[in-house]
Order: C-alpha cells, then structure tokens, then sequence
C-alpha cells in the first residue's frame, strides 16, 4: 500500500476511535465544574499531573521503548513484552519506597493509596496498548479507547454526581478504567503468550533501557513545561486560581487531541516506511503544519465562546488564558512531530536536551511573569518555552533529515496568529470582526497545502486528474 494512504488509513482509524472518545471525554468539563468548585477542581488538577510525573520514574519510561522496539521486524515480540512487565514491576516496587514521603505532601496526604493505585494501573495499561500498536492492532487499539472513554464518563457521573465522592472519586473512576481496560487488551489480545522469562535477553533490555531512560527526564522536562506554571499559580495566587487556569488548558487540548491522533498513525509510518524519507517528512510536515495553524488560530477567535460553553459561568474568566495556552499547544506539536527523527534513529537522548533546554527557560520565566501578569504570565511562559524547544529541535534535526519549510510562509502564520492573541486580550468592541479577518488570512496561506496534502493522501484520486494532482503536488516541493 502506498506509504501516504497508508498513514491516511491509520489515522482515520485512530481518529474513529480516539477522537471521538476524547470528544465525549471533553464535553464532561461542565460536569466536572459543575460538581467540583474551583480549589477542588485545581487540587485534582494538581494530583493527575503529580501522577503523570511519576508514572515514568516507575516504569522507566519503558512504554517508549515498547513501541520504538515492537515495530523493528527484527525484534523478538515476546522478549519486548516480557522486559516491559518486569521493568513495570521492578519500578513500582522501588517507588512504594517513597510512600512516607509523599504523605507528607499537604495536598496529597489524603489521597497516597490512590495515587499509587493510578499510577500502577495506568502503568499497566500503557504497556498493553502500547504493545498491541506496535503489532499493527490499530483498531483494536482504536476500540480501547472509545471503551475506556465510556466507561471513564459513567464511573465519573456515578461516583461525582451521585454518590458526590469529589477528588476520590474522580480518581478512583480512572483506576477502574485503567484496571479493566488492561485485563481485556491482556486476554482478547492474548498477550500472556507473549510473557516468557527465557526470551528476555539481557543485550535487548540494556538497548531498550538506553532508549527508554532517556525519556524519563524528557518527561519531567515536559512536565515542567507543562505543570509547572500550575504549582507556581497554586503558590503565588492560590488554587482557585489553579482552578480557572486548569480550566483554560482543556480549550487548548482540542489541538493536543487531534495531534495525538496523527501521531499515533505517524509513529509507525515515520518508522516503517524507509523510501524517499526525506521526501516523506518534508511532505507531511507540511501539511501538519498548515492544520496545526488553522486550529490554532479558530480556537483562539473562538476562546470565549468556548469558555461559556464548556465551562460554568463562574468559570468565564478562564479565557484569558486560553490564547497564549494554544500558541505553546501548537508549537509543543510541532516539536512532537519532529521528535519523531530521533525516534526513527533511536537517538532519544537529544528529545531529553532540546526538551531540558525548555524547561529551564520556562521556570525562568514563570518566576518573572507569573507575579507581574498573574496566571496569564505562566501561558505566556509556556508558549516561548515550547517555541523554543521547537526551533531547537528544527535545527538540531536536520543532521538526520533536512524537513524543507518555507519559512516566510512560517513566519506570516506566526505574526497572523500572534496578533489574534494581541488583539483578542484588548476586549475591543466586535473583535469578532477582526478574529474571523485574520483567520481568513491563515486559511488563504493555509488552504493550498491542506488541499496538496488531502491529495497525496490518495482521496482525492477519483476527482483530481493525475496530471492536476501531480502539478500540485510539485508546485510544493
């Protein structure tokens, strides 16, 4: 199957599955601010993204490892599983070391059981369907989703909205997902014959260990890019504040949604397909950049309509944040594509530099920002933080693959885009006028390379002539 319809396949399963249950998942945010108030919606906040930081350290980062590993044709399947589950176990057991340490943590005393419950079984749950996309079960993956997607939203109206068990039960709701969704990918998919403790070759764990640890302070970094600005908000302001900012980060997921997607298909095709690789990369960066530009600029003209009805009322001012929150959304997924080169070289260790370069920078300018500009500062800071760690990776990438870009086209969605932001915090009178002005111009620099883009992906092969397609598909090059 030709490479480009390959990766259209795979991203319209991924799609069908995963966007639809992050959708269901997204419109649950009115419920959630219905049901928590503000200080209790930030320290929720606050615990899942103390979570997600530890979630690498006890598994080593070893999910990025299973799939890197799982799609060489050469790699033994069963000795990959087995690795990743001893690993998992091995990482968790030096974690409930630290246990005592963690009750100590005011706003985690109450929930350390939790806490350790949602990290093991999310660990677990990584690991399976991690491993499952790397054997090409991509609807099986796909199909996950949507299912832990339901079954997250029943658990989280009965546990929140009736029995009203706040935080506890918005966690607990998660572990329950996570724990059933690992059991049934570990017997439909029938990974226990891939557990064998003889296949687990010590030469294949130091490689899988070299890539994979890595990863763990590149997920720190990342998580100090990310959650940083919040802890600081929680210290400086408070955590109703926290609250309302953790509020205007779920607008900008929207993007972040629709990134992960692609990028599951992406992963597989920039890793597998070997042909013309330069080529291949300069082609779909191009059209993720052009998509990546018009969503940016409709979620920022549409910040407050989004903030009123995704969120209640008291909510509102949450939009403030939202503009400068989608422009470091939109670089962090330029950066992630190409993060994908290191992937495909297994040189995980400069994800990690470009990755730590960026989360200094962001602790820098969250100290400075944050207490003159308020929660406002700490957006502010996440959008220079990952512009940064993007233009980084831009440079550093071509020594492996030289991703062609037409950079004054770049910078004029990037000026456009940066003046929506300016110009929406003004509150002028009928700034719809201007928004919907200015998103026009990102869709005429845009329209062209989604339409080249659609194309090479084969659907338009019925309706475009080979000789049209293939003048479009030049006039890019």
């Amino acid at each position: 199957m030709d490479k480009y319809k390959s990766l259209a396949k795979n991203t319209m399963v991924f799609a069908i599955g995963t966007l639809s249950s992050k959708l269901l998942v997204f419109l649950l945010l009115p419920f959630y601010t219905r049901v928590l108030p503000q200080d209790g919606y930030g320290t929720v906040d606050l615990i899942v993204q103390t979570c997600n930081l530890l979630i690498p350290l006890a598994t080593l980062g070893i999910t990025h490892a299973i799939i890197r590993f799982g799609l060489d044709r050469t790699a033994d399947k069963k000795s990959v599983y087995t690795l990743g589950l001893l690993t998992i176990f091995c990482g968790f057991a030096i974690l409930l070391l630290f246990w005592p340490l963690l009750a100590k943590i005011s706003f985690l005393t109450e929930y350390v059981g939790y806490i350790y419950l949602f990290i093991f079984c999310s660990s677990l749950q990584m690991l399976c369907s991690e491993f499952i996309r790397a054997r090409g079960m991509v609807r099986f993956y796909a199909i996950d989703g949507v299912f832990r997607t339901v079954l997250t939203i029943l658990l989280n109206v009965l546990l929140l909205g009736v029995f009203k068990m706040g935080p506890r039960g918005y966690l607990l709701a998660t572990i329950c997902t996570d724990a059933t969704s690992t059991i049934l990918i570990f017997l439909l998919a029938k990974l226990y014959h891939f557990i064998s403790f003889r296949r687990a070759k010590a030469v294949l764990a130091k490689e899988m260990l070299r890539y994979a640890i890595p990863m763990i302070p590149n997920t720190i970094c990342t998580w100090i890019v990310n959650i940083s600005d919040r802890y600081m908000i929680a210290y400086i302001i408070g955590t109703a504040a926290n609250g309302l900012y953790a509020v205007s980060n779920k607008v900008p997921t929207i993007l972040i949604h629709i990134a992960n997607i692609f990028s599951g298909a992406w992963q597989i095709s920039a890793v597998t397909e070997e042909q013309e690789r330069e080529r291949f990369f300069t082609r779909v960066f191009r059209m993720y950049t052009a998509i990546a530009f018009l969503i940016a600029s409709g979620l920022i003209a549409t910040a407050q309509i989004s903030t009123i009805l995704l969120a209640s009322p008291d909510y509102f001012e949450a939009w403030r944040c939202v503009p400068f929150l989608v422009m470091g959304t939109m670089f962090a997924c330029l950066a992630s594509f190409l993060s994908s080169v290191y992937m495909v070289y297994k040189k995980s260790q400069y994800t990690f530099y470009t990755t730590f370069i960026s989360a200094m920078a962001n602790i820098v300018l969250n100290s400075i920002l944050i207490p003159i500009l308020g929660a406002n500062g700490g957006a502010i800071a996440t959008f220079i933080s990952y512009f940064i760690m993007f233009f980084s990776r831009f440079i550093h990438t071509r020594k492996w693959i030289q991703i062609r870009c037409n950079m004054v086209n770049f910078w004029l969605n990037f000026a456009i885009i940066l003046m929506q932001c300016i110009l929406i915090l003004l509150d002028l009178p009928y700034y719809l006028v201007y928004q919907c002005l200015l998103f026009g111009l990102v869709l005429l620099l845009n329209g062209r390379r989604v339409f080249v883009a659609v194309a090479s992906f084969g659907v338009l092969d019925r309706i475009l002539p080979d000789k049209k397609k293939h003048r479009l598909e030049e006039g890019e090059e």
